[in-house]
């Protein structure tokens, strides 16, 4: 136990005073008591002093223990608590004495929170600032890249053309998180919307891109209707078909498939091994150093799924090569 525990504190305390006591007047009582009768007296003095050094271990630690349940039902709500969940603790219930600690936790909490809403409300603001100027530049180099074709003219542009698509792509998805934060997320934005029908609205934004990297993507679709934001749903979708083209090798397959309440995702590039399956979800993870991205859009996945009530998943694609993502929603 650590030195630092009440209980222990309590006892070095108040048992040696007490048994010190108890000590002196077992001594003045076998002093006063008969010569034939100080054996009696000491035997039963020895008794006593024993039972009530006991009693006043078990009552001292069932009295520290009793006085901190409350603090421990403190502990233990906050620990239950979601990492984004910073509501002030409840102080109905909270004894006298722990009212100034409740009162500081929420004082932090509160200013936590303060300091997350700031972050968010710049975090939406500079990528509202930043999509309009990128979408201006991309236009006005594919006019210079148009007009120009002289290799050096065309390789520059080409460049910067990719660099600006990069930043464009970064900047939905900076906008996407802030979308998808469960603390901004209205539940009155869900309306029942035709999952098939988003789902062959985003393949076909991906056509080229696959073209490039020479992939066959495909879709099966069935008809299927969930409640749901339409905005953050494609957000959703087109991070998950983004990331199956960017992992999987040239000459590779996507394919998507949408069943009643559920959406998948499957490519044959080269998986995801069981022990960093969970990991994949977490912001700024990339798997592959070698492929472009900010590892941000599994976590934009995940958010967008956790609002909507579904159930987000990953594992082997058919025949145990690449990796199949998996949407269930409620």
């Amino acid at each position: 136990m650590s030195a630092h525990s009440i209980r222990l504190r309590l006892l070095k305390w108040l048992i040696p005073p007490v048994l010190l006591m108890n000590l002196a007047a077992g001594a003045l009582a076998y002093m006063l008591a008969a010569p034939h009768l100080r054996e009696a007296v000491l035997r039963t003095l020895v008794l006593v002093e024993c039972v009530f050094a006991l009693a006043c271990v078990a009552l001292i630690w069932f009295s520290v223990s009793n006085g901190l349940r409350p603090l421990i039902r403190l502990r233990s709500e906050l620990n239950a608590r979601e990492g984004n969940d910073l509501a002030p603790v409840a102080t109905g219930d909270v004894p006298y004495e722990l009212e100034p600690v409740v009162a500081a936790v929420n004082g932090l909490l509160g200013k936590v929170g303060e300091g997350a809403q700031a972050r968010q409300d710049f975090l939406v603001n500079v990528a509202h600032q930043l999509r309009t100027p990128l979408a201006g530049l991309k236009t006005q180099l594919e006019w210079l890249g148009a007009r120009h074709a002289e290799p050096d003219t065309a390789h520059s542009v080409g460049l910067m053309l990719s660099a600006t698509e990069r930043m464009i792509r970064q900047t939905n998805q900076l906008l996407a998180l802030a979308r998808a934060e469960p603390d901004q997320f209205e539940k009155a934005r869900l309306e029942p919307l035709a999952l098939d029908a988003l789902v062959a609205d985003a393949v076909q934004a991906f056509v080229d891109q696959a073209t490039l990297k020479h992939i066959d993507i495909g879709f099966d679709l069935q008809p299927a209707t969930v409640s749901g934001d339409r905005f953050l749903l494609r957000d959703l979708i087109d991070n998950l078909i983004d990331n199956a083209i960017r992992y999987t090798p040239p000459h590779g397959a996507v394919t998507v498939s949408v069943r009643p309440g559920l959406l998948m995702v499957e490519d044959n590039g080269p998986g995801i091994p069981p022990a960093q399956r969970e990991q994949v979800f977490n912001r700024y993870v990339r798997l592959d150093d070698k492929t472009h991205g900010s590892g941000l859009g599994l976590a934009i996945v995940r958010d967008i799924a956790v609002v909507h009530g579904a159930r987000l998943s990953v594992g082997e694609a058919a025949g145990g090569c690449g990796a199949l993502f998996q949407v269930k929603f409620p």
